[in-house]
């Protein structure tokens, strides 16, 4: 069975290839296998597997191997993986910018993306995100986490509007807006619980 290209972009085959594109060219430095992409997106190991022989086939992905291990990066010398990855920050990976952003916020018992770019994320059509909102759960400190909104904001060229809420407010169904965002399609953003 065939997946249903991203509503974010729909010129990517699908929401994995879009995924794994992502989390590769986001992480230029880092060196993944397979199964280390597969175990990180949630994603079937074959489907993985099969995505990577393109992109290596491509060249848009380097493959070498250590021991037993087939290691893949980006090819950052290929004339296409500079744009490649400025169209997967804005489309595809948002979410694992914030990941990463906000995992060293202390304070934080979750962390959600809600409005048009879960929407987009979970295939609903409509016109593209012009902004990422974020909501995060708990009790950080508000200025860290504007900090961490401005930096995904500078990498993603979009507007990141956080909203903090306590776990007691996200509780709570007297709340307008937590119940909106409750009742919409929503990305959770896995960071550790500080």
């Amino acid at each position: 069975m065939r997946s249903e290209a991203p509503a974010l972009f729909p010129v990517f085959r699908s929401r994995a290839q879009a995924e794994i594109l992502a989390a590769v060219l986001l992480q230029s430095d880092r060196d993944w296998t397979a199964t280390d992409l597969a175990g990180h997106l949630g994603l079937p190991l074959t489907t993985v597997a099969d995505e990577v022989r393109r992109l290596v086939s491509a060249g848009v992905f380097t493959m070498r191997k250590v021991g037993r291990s087939n290691l893949l990066s980006a090819n950052v010398s290929h004339p296409a993986v500079k744009p490649l990855t400025e169209v997967v920050l804005t489309t595809a990976g948002p979410h694992l910018l914030v990941a990463e952003a906000f995992a060293s916020l202390g304070g934080v018992d979750r962390v959600l993306i809600y409005g048009s770019w879960a929407a987009r994320y979970h295939g609903e059509p409509g016109p593209p995100p012009h902004d990422l909102d974020v909501l995060v759960i708990g009790r950080p400190d508000r200025s860290a986490v504007y900090a961490a909104a401005n930096k995904v904001e500078t990498r993603i060229g979009l507007p990141v509007n956080p909203v903090v809420a306590s776990s007691q407010r996200w509780a709570s169904d007297d709340d307008p807006l937590i119940a909106q965002i409750k009742s919409s399609p929503i990305v959770d953003v896995p960071v550790a619980a500080a």
